[in-house]
């Protein structure tokens, strides 16, 4: 007997395609509901910039991009040698 090979999440072109089209759908439909959200809704932040459009994504994005630098300077800090663990 030959053994199976595992089965992978997105095999095949045919399941890629679709997988794609439905995260660009479900992008989509969470872009119109959040500019739904943001056109209904009356916003009051504790300071004035809470209040600027989109600020919390730019805040969020922003503070994610910085962790990962801070993350490859912290690297270089803390790194072993390599026959550290021997």
């Amino acid at each position: 007997m030959t053994p199976r090979k595992p089965l992978n999440l997105l095999e095949g072109p045919d399941i890629q395609r679709k997988f794609i089209k439905n995260f660009y759908i479900t992008l989509c439909v969470i872009l119109m509901i959040d500019l739904t959200a943001f056109f209904l809704f009356d916003r009051q932040g504790h300071f004035p910039w809470e209040e600027v459009p989109f600020f919390n994504a730019v805040y969020g994005f922003t503070a994610c991009v910085s962790l990962i630098f801070i993350a490859k300077i912290l690297r270089w800090i803390v790194k072993q040698k390599e026959g550290y663990y021997d």
